[in-house]
């Protein structure tokens, strides 16, 4: 094998990397934000329910609560609240 042809293997297997792990970060940052953004409002839900608990405001927690403040954070735990006072 020539030096032309080595050169030429090594920068394609280069390439196919970059784009092998560019395809493969962008689905790990979205896994990531979703972590983030569960433990965030799972936090937030349970002192919400803690310092509530005082003043009679809890909002349970159920599979259906956990969806919402997982997939969009304190915005979700803001959601739930307005639905309970309504």
């Amino acid at each position: 094998m020539n030096l032309l042809g080595a050169i030429l293997t090594f920068a394609i297997a280069l390439a196919v990397i970059y784009i092998v792990g560019s395809l493969l970060v962008i689905p790990i940052k979205i896994i990531w934000r979703l972590i983030y953004n569960g433990i965030i409002g799972g936090v937030t839900l349970f002192l919400i329910n803690l310092i509530g608990g005082f003043f009679g405001l809890t909002l349970p927690i159920t599979p259906l609560t956990a969806l919402l403040v997982g997939f969009l954070g304190v915005p979700g735990v803001i959601i739930l609240l307005i639905f309970h006072f309504l």
